[in-house]
């Protein structure tokens, strides 16, 4: 060890003892986060609002199903074309300008949605938002790396997807309210409030970005000094044995390309949850809508809760990929009695809490492992890639439950398919990570 590398860890360890490093997290939370979980939850909303506008868009524009379902993964492709790229120029330019540019240019477009007239129009505008939303995600997850020590990052990570959790859960009666009270209004019809009130909220949140957040520690006038030189020097201390210090750098490192695979295997089971479960509780013999909106949210409050005990067990003993696992193994039970009880409603709800207390917990808690094999612009454009892959996912699992559905009539064989999956994720983390990922992290570092 070099004589300024000593130098440093001996000031962290002096200062360490005159500061309480918990306190001092909580500060920078505090600080940080809540303005971070809004911006996500708008974030998640974007993705969702479709949906709740489908049938006033699909009368107005006269869209058949297939321009409807064309049109709303347009925006998947869009956002994985560009997503990289973005967080590639996020490193260059700084996580606080661009998170502000991204926020600003999304909203402008989702508003823009009011303009739209014709099938070509909003088949175009949904890539557009599409590619003004990516890099969005990953370059949050990114952002918090340069804020919060590994032995806090679980229940950061955690915080930062309840957002999303409270996304679905609010936000399909607000968009209720909007399309029914808002009808109308103005002269406006009641889909172009909803895409209105989503997008302008997220032009006055990226201002807000762009004065409140900071790039580096260093300019963070709300800490101490002592207070900004242990955040700085643990935090650099961390990263300084990470590889992949470049986009080229982290797809080489070991267990990188690997680690995109397990995500895709999650995004498969989470989108699995995401788009079936109201279908899977309807054909199990309940038909009220109401209804079946509250049991589709339970298994979203299972998960939310697992959420957040998961991320502070795994930040209190260090051992990430050990709770990955238990949760995609939960994950993979929860489908397997899914498709066993698929028509006796108490214990197919039942089968889906385990399924979200599993596959809801395993995203953030999987996003505390790229951060262990790269750091710098490989952890910006590596956590965008792997993001990348995710999405991937997305656009697989439903396809292909639709295709299993359509060919023997039931959703249930999807359902193990997809279990099996799980299982194979499971199998991948148990065996197939390098030891630098399957290793136990001290939980203060």
């Amino acid at each position: 060890m070099n004589t300024q590398s000593t130098f440093a860890t001996g000031l962290a360890s002096s200062i360490t003892t005159s500061l309480d490093e918990s306190a001092m997290v909580r500060k920078v939370a505090w600080r940080i986060m809540p303005l971070i979980m809004i911006c996500y939850l708008f974030a998640f909303f974007d993705r969702i609002n479709i949906s709740f506008a489908k049938f006033q868009l699909q009368g107005d524009l006269g869209l058949s199903d297939t321009a409807y379902g064309l049109g709303a993964s347009l925006f998947v492709v869009g956002y994985v074309l560009f997503e990289v790229p973005s967080n590639m120029f996020l490193y260059k330019v700084g996580a606080r300008r661009w998170i502000a540019r991204i926020m600003i240019s999304w909203g402008i477009a989702t508003a823009a949605m009011i303009f739209v007239s014709s099938e070509w129009q909003f088949y175009g505008l949904r890539f557009l938002i599409g590619a003004m939303e990516a890099g969005f995600a990953p370059g949050v997850l990114y952002y918090l790396t340069l804020w919060f020590p590994t032995a806090f990052r679980g229940r950061i990570t955690s915080l930062l997807f309840l957002a999303s959790a409270f996304a679905g859960l609010i936000g399909a009666p607000v968009s209720g309210l909007i399309l029914s009270n808002l009808e109308g209004v103005m002269g406006v019809r009641g889909w172009h409030w909803l895409f209105l009130l989503g997008g302008l909220p997220c032009i006055l949140l990226g201002l807000v970005v762009l004065s409140q957040l900071k790039d580096r520690i260093e300019d963070a006038q709300w800490l101490s000094h002592e207070e900004r030189e242990l955040l700085r020097s643990r935090i650099a201390h961390q990263n300084k044995d990470t590889g992949g210090h470049s986009l080229l750098g982290a797809i080489k490192t070991p267990g990188f390309l690997t680690l995109g695979l397990v995500y895709f295997l999650i995004q498969v089971a989470s989108y699995g949850l995401n788009f079936w479960a109201p279908h899977l509780i309807r054909t199990a013999g309940t038909q009220n809508p109401t209804v079946i909106g509250l049991l589709t949210a339970i298994p979203y409050i299972c998960g939310a809760i697992s959420m957040v005990l998961v991320g502070r067990m795994s930040d209190a003993s260090g051992e990430r990929r050990k709770f990955v696992i238990g949760l995609m193994l939960l994950a993979a039970i929860g489908f397997f009695m899914a498709g066993m009880f698929d028509k006796q409603t108490a214990l197919l709800v039942f089968a889906l809490c385990a399924l979200g207390a599993g596959v809801v917990a395993a995203i953030p808690a999987f996003w505390a492992l790229p951060p262990k094999l790269v750091s710098g612009a490989g952890a910006a454009g590596g956590i965008a890639l792997i993001n990348t892959l995710g999405q991937l996912g997305g656009i697989v699992s439903p396809v292909m439950v639709g295709r299993i559905k359509d060919m023997t009539g039931s959703t249930t064989p999807a359902l193990y398919v997809i279990g099996c999956m799980a299982l194979l994720c499971v199998l991948i983390l148990a065996y197939g990570l390098p030891e630098k990922l399957r290793s136990k992290e001290n939980s203060r570092v």
